[in-house]
């Protein structure tokens, strides 16, 4: 299981990293253009939509790797148990809170779909963007869970593997 949720949460870090190389090359040729007074049409479209793809494709990478925010001030006083037991809790709740984006950003999606929404000049269909960032969330939802349920019954935490490899 741990394989496949890796090579999930790879495709979608890989796919964000695609969106990112997209936006450092538009905002290059907009700035170069700019400078000869002929910017990029349509870049503001292309960054805002891209920003989606980067930010949501390399969530789930983030958790994988322990990325997130986490204040430890305490973490050494407490014991393990209680620990173990706030970092289930915290997948469990992070996992709630992707599945909750999904469903809203889905929501979303169908308006878009039903009212023909396009972004302002290059008329990309909104809903394609809502789609990918609704997918990255579920990777992201599923990377959470699968981290809750070995730290619950296994002990594993795939995050502090992670620091030892590095």
């Amino acid at each position: 299981m741990r394989k496949i949720a890796d090579r999930l949460i790879s495709l979608s870090a890989i796919i964000g990293a695609i969106g990112l190389f997209a936006e450092v090359i538009v905002t290059l040729v907009d700035v170069i253009g700019r400078a000869f007074g002929h910017p990029l049409y349509g870049s503001q479209d292309i960054t805002t939509m891209t920003m989606v793809i980067v930010v949501f494709g390399g969530m789930a990478l983030c958790d994988r790797k322990g990325g997130h925010i986490a204040v430890d001030i305490f973490e050494r006083r407490y014991p393990n148990w209680l620990n173990r037991s706030v970092d289930i809790l915290s997948a469990l709740l992070g996992s709630v809170i992707f599945i909750g984006i999904t469903y809203a950003v889905l929501d979303s999606a169908k308006i878009s779909v039903m009212l023909n929404l396009n972004t302002n000049l290059l008329n990309l269909p909104k809903a394609w963007f809502q789609w990918a960032l609704a997918g990255f969330s579920v990777v992201t939802a599923l990377g959470l869970l699968l981290r809750a349920a070995e730290l619950t019954f296994s002990g594993r935490d795939i995050r502090r593997e992670t620091e030892i490899q590095e």
